[in-house]
């Protein structure tokens, strides 16, 4: 991009008083201001700034030795993959050079004007061509591609909230007053409302502690958000771990997702209001993902989480040192290869419940006191966290979330307390927020008591809906959106669900009918082979009009792609570990038939096939 078309986007994003999160005042850099210095050379030195502070934060973590810092932890469980991290670091230069122009430039601000989330780098590989979703990595919308696609910005429902308009977030300034009041420290939120000890919590009757653990799963696959890769200031190069200064920057899824997990969490009720039944795509919906949806509501999850990983045997039972304390399992993963594997874990997901979240009773200590210790270098507190997330991301408060949904504001302590059915936690509230207008959303939302039938209350209820139904209306890959899938393959498909998975995938023998419910051994399991899964046969193709060739016999101990070279079908066949071909790796279709017969699998090791020219066929892959 030209230097002016540069400086028209960076003015125009910079007068309107918004942009990400970052602040710096490096006049040795940015400072001049003469015109020679031009927009090419700010940007040019905000390329600096981010870069030194990127390859800084690199050196120090090489540099290192001994155990990692808890945040150290956190951070490289979410290190960005390389597309995601190219677009965080354009994201972060801009912003430097946007603050540096604002700083230079403005005047005043006309917060009214604040852009609701484009994103300045170019969009991740967009490929329209592609047919399915897991979420979206490709483009679920023709004429936006940006909508719904990996690497973008979330979606803004709401106008920002930031102190300086810009990218301060509430609670930055300590003199900054709200209604007349200070926000309150985030960790004293956690200390006096959020935290509960281990033994104090209240197991849930009904569900299971997968329907945590699952929740936990799309949350990442659909709102997963990259750290930053810095964790050094880009003014100064200060080290964010060391000072406390205010620097920057210090298919089976969608169904098991919509019809069996989703209604447990809204209600009956509340998914008939915000979801309701497919009525097919609809392209003027936007399925991107909302940053209240990612950074709030849907964290609702955290306060589902039990302080134990429960571990069974094979006939169910505990044994001692079975459990461990959730502290103990972070990073563990040798624990999977010398304590039984994976399903001890799985059998204490499915019969031991999940933790209730009870108003007074929100995170359980190994969240809020002991999250990520693996030495004395400190903890993490995620509750902490998430509440300074929020504000992070510009989120207005509590009752504006809920006027957006279309409920009423809480003006008095009777309201808090009416909203969350208990008048300790509306009491310690507003002992901190002074206000119900300063509540910030996440905290709102998951003091208020729950809806008939559901696990969220009224105000998450509605962010939750929404946003589902937005990437189930908005994708036209949906799986029931007529001419993804026919109309025998939805029927095959819709049998699919999570017992079905855990029985395909693991070792276990018996499972519950609905893998969410907490079930009862061995009265409430049922065998794997009466769980009903899916027929792969609806997916059968026929060759083409006119083939002469059919498809061969499958090879034991092996299996073909379907590929095509110059307008002739190719099968190019591999064989499993162990074996090797005996025989013509590839055979074309001729008009007269195949021009050889098909091999076999003998004796060796054969890699997997690849085509060797052409591209693969979109539909069939037989291993």
């Amino acid at each position: 991009m030209g230097a002016r078309a540069v400086l028209g986007v960076t003015l125009a994003v910079a007068c309107a008083g918004a942009f990400f999160a970052s602040i710096l005042r490096r006049k040795d850099l940015l400072g001049g201001d003469t015109e020679a210095s031009g927009v090419a050379g700010l940007v040019e030195a905000s390329r600096l700034l981010v870069d030194e502070a990127i390859h800084t934060t690199m050196r120090r973590n090489l540099r290192k030795r001994g155990i990692f810092s808890p945040s150290q932890l956190l951070s490289f469980s979410k290190l960005p993959e390389p597309t995601s991290r190219t677009a965080s670091r354009a994201a972060e230069i801009m912003e430097t050079a946007v603050q540096e122009v604002k700083r230079r430039v403005c005047r005043r601000r006309d917060t009214d004007q604040l852009p609701t989330g484009e994103r300045p780098a170019p969009a991740g590989e967009c490929r329209p061509q592609v047919g399915s979703s897991g979420h979206m990595p490709f483009c679920p919308h023709r004429d936006h591609p940006r909508w719904g696609a990996s690497n973008t910005a979330l979606a803004r429902w709401l106008p920002p909230a930031y102190e300086d308009g810009v990218t301060e977030p509430r609670g930055w300034n300590p003199h900054f007053l709200y209604n007349g009041f200070p926000l309150p420290p985030v960790r004293e939120v956690t200390r006096q409302v959020i935290h509960v000890s281990n033994e104090a919590v209240t197991e849930d009757g009904q569900y299971s502690d997968l329907l945590m653990a699952w929740g936990q799963y799309i949350d990442h696959d659909i709102a997963f958000t990259p750290q930053s890769t810095s964790k050094a200031a880009f003014a100064g190069g200060a080290d964010c771990q060391l000072t406390c200064e205010n620097r920057s920057p210090c298919f089976p899824i969608q169904i098991v997702t919509l019809r069996d997990y989703v209604p447990k969490i809204l209600g009956a009720e509340a998914f008939g209001q915000h979801v309701g039944p497919y009525q097919g795509y609809d392209p003027a919906v936007d399925p991107t993902v909302s940053n209240v949806f990612s950074t709030a509501a849907f964290r609702f999850g955290h306060a589902t989480i039990h302080p134990l990983v429960r571990r069974l045997d094979a006939r169910f039972q505990e044994h001692p040192g079975s459990h461990l304390p959730l502290r103990a399992a972070f990073f563990q993963p040798w624990r999977l290869l010398r304590e039984g594997g994976v399903d001890p874990v799985l059998r204490g997901l499915l019969a031991r419940p999940a933790k209730l979240q009870v108003q007074d009773q929100l995170m359980n200590e190994e969240l809020t006191e002991r999250l990520f210790v693996l030495s004395n270098s400190g903890t993490l507190d995620l509750a902490s966290i998430n509440l300074q997330r929020g504000r992070d991301h510009g989120l207005p408060g509590y009752n504006e979330w809920r006027e957006f949904c279309g409920l009423s504001r809480l003006e008095t302590w009777a309201d808090l307390s009416a909203a969350t059915a208990n008048g300790r936690v509306a009491d310690r509230i507003l002992g901190l927020y002074q206000h119900p207008d300063n509540i910030d959303v996440w905290l709102g939302g998951l003091a208020e008591s729950f809806l008939p039938g559901a696990r969220t209350g009224p105000l998450f209820a509605c962010i939750i809906g929404k946003q589902m139904r937005a990437l189930r209306d908005g994708d036209r890959f949906w799986w029931e959106n007529p001419g993804v899938f026919t109309e025998a393959q939805r029927r095959e498909l819709s049998r699919h669900s999570m017992s079905r998975v855990i029985c395909d995938n693991s070792g276990l023998s018996h499972v519950p009918l609905d893998a969410f419910r907490v079930g009862q051994w061995p009265q409430e399991f049922e065998p794997c082979a009466s769980i009903q899964g899916m027929d792969l046969g609806a997916w059968r193709e026929a060759p083409p009009p006119g083939d002469a060739c059919g498809f061969p016999d499958p090879v034991e101990d092996g299996g073909f792609l379907l590929c095509e070279e110059r307008g002739q079908r190719v099968l190019v066949f591999s064989c499993r570990h162990g074996f090797r071909l005996r025989g013509p790796a590839q055979i074309t279709c001729t008009p007269r038939g195949w021009d050889s017969p098909p091999p076999l699998c003998k004796g060796q090791f054969q890699k997997s096939a690849v085509c060797k020219k052409g591209k693969p066929s979109p539909t069939r892959s037989i291993l």
